[in-house]
């Protein structure tokens, strides 16, 4: 289980974390909901060890991650896709969704997998396999952000702000395929951070709500009320 105990950062002199502790749950989808600035991307950044810690663990199954890089948390079985989604723009798709494989040299057979697993749950990525990153539509691009974040997870994904920008087909049709992910991958746990929750009715198990830094328990109605 992935875990944040007591967590705080602070950034250029400014306190964004005060004590934040949760777990998110094997197979269980978390919401994590609060206004722009509230904390909740460099929530994600402190999991995967993007931004350093003041104070506070993340473990994973008790297993302190505080000093290991982001990419041998990557290597733990945790994906990451982040709000600005970080494509290569003259790598196709397939080579985007590549990447992490490469950078944590992953065996050719163990890739082959992982991919064939990723294009039968998102089978609108294999028309779009051999096209440039920087051709694709925004909504296109976090579907790819998605697939190469699931190419390393076996543990957690961790999710930025999916749905911001996307026109409401395509966030209905990500909503979509986040409920298939969580139907068909039960030994992943998910993180979704929003600004609006709505969309995630369908699909999170949990919610969560982050102000100032600290974080609460809560429910999603709750959540409705004041979206």
């Amino acid at each position: 289980m992935l875990a944040l105990d007591d967590v705080r950062v602070s950034l250029a002199g400014h306190t964004v974390l005060r004590g934040v502790s949760f777990e998110l749950p094997q197979g269980k989808t978390t919401v994590l909901v609060g206004r722009n600035g509230a904390g909740k991307t460099t929530t994600l950044r402190a999991i995967m060890g993007i931004v350093p810690l003041t104070a506070g663990r993340v473990t994973l199954d008790g297993d302190d991650l505080t000093a290991r890089p982001d990419h041998a948390r990557a290597g733990l079985g945790i994906g990451y896709a982040p709000e600005d989604r970080r494509m290569i723009p003259a790598f196709s798709v397939e080579e985007n969704l590549l990447l992490p494989t490469v950078a944590l040299n992953m065996p050719a057979t163990l890739t082959r997998e992982r991919l064939a697993a990723v294009y039968e749950l998102m089978p609108e990525l294999v028309d779009l396999r051999g096209r440039p990153g920087g051709s694709l539509s925004g909504g296109q691009g976090k579907m790819v952000a998605l697939g190469r974040a699931l190419m390393v997870a076996t543990r957690a994904i961790l999710l930025d702000e999916p749905f911001q920008g996307l026109a409401p087909a395509l966030a209905l049709n990500y909503a979509r395929t986040l409920a298939r992910v969580r139907d068909l991958r039960g030994d992943l746990a998910l993180l979704v951070t929003e600004s609006s929750p709505h969309l995630l009715k369908g699909v999170a198990d949990r919610a969560l709500r982050i102000e100032r830094g600290e974080v609460e328990e809560t429910t999603l109605e709750a959540l409705g009320r004041h979206d």
